[in-house]
């Protein structure tokens, strides 16, 4: 379970990371519930896979899916470059993430 909530606390990253890009955009107050409420629960998601996952493992993991979505949001919503280098070091993060899981 501890998993899951770690994977839904990146995923609601990403959605916190859009809204930061929404403000960027326009400060309205659909943008900024967007941001805070997307990190309000990511936060309240790595707490509760805190509770059984070591805490660096949590945070690489955590990150690695931020990171990786928020790049593949900006690639596919934002127009952002889809070079090959960077869809090669996104790559490496996903090997890395499943590296820290395999080893944990």
């Amino acid at each position: 379970m501890s998993w899951m909530y770690l994977v839904l606390a990146g995923m609601f990253e990403v959605i916190g990371v859009i809204g930061m890009n929404k403000v960027n955009q326009s400060k309205n107050i659909q943008s900024y519930s967007i941001l805070f409420l997307g990190f309000f629960i990511s936060f309240f998601f790595l707490g509760q896979a805190m509770k059984t996952l070591p805490m660096g493992l949590s945070y690489a993991v955590w990150t690695g899916i931020g990171t990786i979505g928020g790049t593949l949001v900006g690639m596919l919503f934002y127009g952002e470059s889809k070079d090959w280098k960077r869809i090669l070091f996104i790559g490496m993060i996903v090997t890395a993430v499943i590296g820290l899981k395999l080893t944990s």
